[in-house]
C-alpha cells in the first residue's frame, strides 16, 4: 500500500522496494544516493549478461539487492525506475512492463519523454500509477540544489507525495511539468547548447590539435567552451543523441543552430560587417532585451571575469583577477547561438529558474557576458569580417555544424554514435583533467549566484 510520507528512517517492514530497471550511470547514481540516504530495500538489474558483475559490484553495499532481470524487479517493487536508453525504452517495457507489481509507481528517467510516454501508456497494466521523473544533470554533479522534474501522468496527489518523500534524499529542487512541456523545455535548454559543443569538438578534432596548447582559446570565455566539450564528451553518446534524434523540437533547433552558423559565416566571407552588425544586434535585443543603440552593461549577470579566471586546462597559471586572457576570437559558436534563439523566439533566460542544467547555465553565462558588453561584442563582430586568424577554424565550425545537423535528420543513431565516439577518441587524454575543472567551474558558478 503507497503512503504519501515515507522515510529512510521507517522501520524496514514499513519501507517501500525500490526497483531501479537499468544501472549506467544514471541508475547507478540514483542507487548510490538512496542507499546512502538509508533506504533498505533497493531492488536493482540491468542487462543478464550483466548480472555477475553488477553482484560483485554492489557485494556488501546497504539496502541493494541485485536480481537476474527487469521481471524480478517488477513483480516486488513499489517504484520502479526505468534507466534506459530512450532508443530502447519500448523494448524493455514491453518486456518487464507486464510484471509490474499491482498497485506500484512506475517512473521513466529517460531524457526525452514522448517515446517513454508511449511506452508506459502501451505496455503498463492500468492498475499501476506513473510518474515519471527527470533529473537535468550528468551523473557526476551532485543533485542537491538541481531540477528533478517530475511528470504526474497517470497517478493521484498521494502517489506525488510518495515520490517526493521517496526523493527528498537527493535534496534537488523540483519542477513539475507535462511529458510535452519537458520535451520542450528540455529541448529548449540542451539541443542548440549541445549542438554547439559537439561541434567545437568536432572542428578541433579535425584540426588534429589541441588549440589551447597552441596560445588559442585560452582564458576567460574560452575556459569555458573547452572545459564543457571536453566534459560532454566524456559522458556516453547515448545521453545526447535520444535528445537530438527523438525530441521533435531538438531537430528544428539543431538545424536552425546549423543554418545560422552557415549564414553569419557567408556575411563573414563577404566582408559584410553592416550586414553581419545588424543580424547579431537584432538578435541580441530579442535575447537579452538590449537595442541596438544602448550600450549594454559591460558586467554580466551570470558570469564574472573573477569566476572565470579561476580555472585553466593543460596547466597554465589563470591570469591575475580582472585581466582576463582576451584573443581575438569571432565567437561564431555564441553568435550562432543567440541567433538560433532570435529566429526560433525562444527565451533562453527565462527556463534558467525552471529547469537549467549546470551546463546551460554555464553556456547562458558566457553568452551573456559577450552580449551584454557592446565593447566584447563589436570586438568580436571586427574579428569576424577582418581578422582571419580564426577563419579556418569558423568553416571547420560550420562544416562540423552541418554534418551533426544531417546526422540527427537522418535519425541515425549510429551514425551520431560514430561521429561521437571519433571525436571522444581525440580528447580521451583530456577528459579527467577536463572533469574535475568542470565540476569545479559548475560549483564555483552556482556558489557564485546564491
Amino acid at each position: 500500500m503507497i503512503r504519501a510520507n515515507v522515510s529512510p528512517s521507517d522501520p524496514i517492514e514499513q519501507q517501500p522496494t525500490i526497483g531501479l530497471i537499468g544501472m549506467g550511470a544514471m541508475g547507478s547514481m540514483y542507487a548510490k544516493h538512496l542507499s546512502d540516504a538509508g533506504w533498505k530495500k533497493i531492488s536493482v538489474c540491468d542487462r543478464p549478461e550483466k548480472f555477475e558483475s553488477l553482484k560483485e559490484a554492489y557485494n556488501g553495499v546497504p539496502g541493494i539487492t541485485v536480481h537476474s532481470d527487469g521481471h524480478a524487479v517488477s513483480r516486488i517493487s513499489d517504484f520502479i525506475m526505468y534507466s534506459v536508453e530512450a532508443e530502447y525504452i519500448d523494448k524493455v517495457v514491453a518486456q518487464y512492463g507486464p510484471s509490474t507489481k499491482i498497485g506500484a509507481v512506475v517512473s521513466g528517467q529517460t531524457s526525452v519523454k514522448a517515446p517513454e510516454k508511449e511506452a508506459f501508456e502501451k505496455h503498463l497494466p492500468p492498475d499501476v500509477s506513473i510518474i515519471s521523473l527527470h533529473s537535468l544533470h550528468g551523473p557526476t554533479v551532485s543533485p542537491v540544489g538541481q531540477p528533478l522534474v517530475l511528470i504526474q501522468h497517470r497517478a493521484s496527489d498521494e502517489c506525488l507525495h510518495f515520490v517526493e518523500s521517496l526523493l527528498r534524499c537527493f535534496q534537488s529542487r523540483y519542477v513539475y511539468l507535462t511529458y510535452e512541456d519537458h520535451d520542450l523545455v528540455t529541448a529548449n535548454v540542451q539541443a542548440v547548447t549541445h549542438a554547439a559543443f559537439l561541434t567545437m569538438g568536432t572542428a578541433w578534432a579535425a584540426r588534429r590539435s589541441y588549440p589551447w596548447e597552441q596560445n588559442q582559446y585560452v582564458g576567460g570565455i574560452e575556459t569555458v567552451k573547452v572545459n564543457i566539450m571536453l566534459r560532454i564528451y566524456a559522458n556516453k553518446w547515448h545521453v545526447y543523441a535520444g535528445l537530438a534524434i527523438l525530441n521533435p523540437s531538438a531537430k528544428v533547433q539543431i538545424d536552425t543552430y546549423s543554418s545560422s552558423a552557415t549564414e553569419l559565416f557567408k556575411l563573414m566571407l563577404a566582408g559584410d560587417a553592416e550586414g553581419l552588425r545588424k543580424r547579431v544586434y537584432n538578435a541580441r535585443e530579442k535575447v537579452f532585451g538590449i537595442r541596438a543603440d544602448e550600450q549594454g552593461n559591460a558586467t554580466p549577470i551570470f558570469l564574472t571575469e573573477d569566476v572565470l579566471d579561476r580555472f585553466t586546462i593543460g596547466g597554465r597559471p589563470a591570469s591575475p583577477s580582472g585581466t582576463s586572457v582576451t584573443n581575438t576570437n569571432s565567437h561564431l559558436s555564441l553568435l550562432a547561438m543567440v541567433d538560433c534563439w532570435a529566429r526560433l523566439s525562444i527565451q533562453p533566460l527565462d527556463h534558467l529558474q525552471l529547469a537549467a542544467t549546470p551546463v546551460f547555465r554555464m553556456w547562458i553565462g558566457v553568452a551573456e557576458y559577450l552580449f551584454r558588453s557592446t565593447k566584447r561584442l563589436d570586438a568580436a563582430l571586427h574579428t569576424a569580417v577582418h581578422e582571419v586568424t580564426y577563419r579556418s577554424d569558423d568553416l571547420e565550425f560550420v562544416v562540423g555544424a552541418r554534418g551533426w545537423s544531417q546526422c540527427v535528420a537522418f535519425g541515425d543513431f549510429q551514425l551520431y554514435k560514430e561521429r561521437f565516439e571519433k571525436t571522444a577518441s581525440f580528447f580521451e587524454s583530456r577528459f579527467e583533467e577536463a572533469n574535475k575543472i568542470g565540476g569545479a567551474m559548475i560549483k564555483a558558478i552556482l556558489e557564485s549566484k546564491q
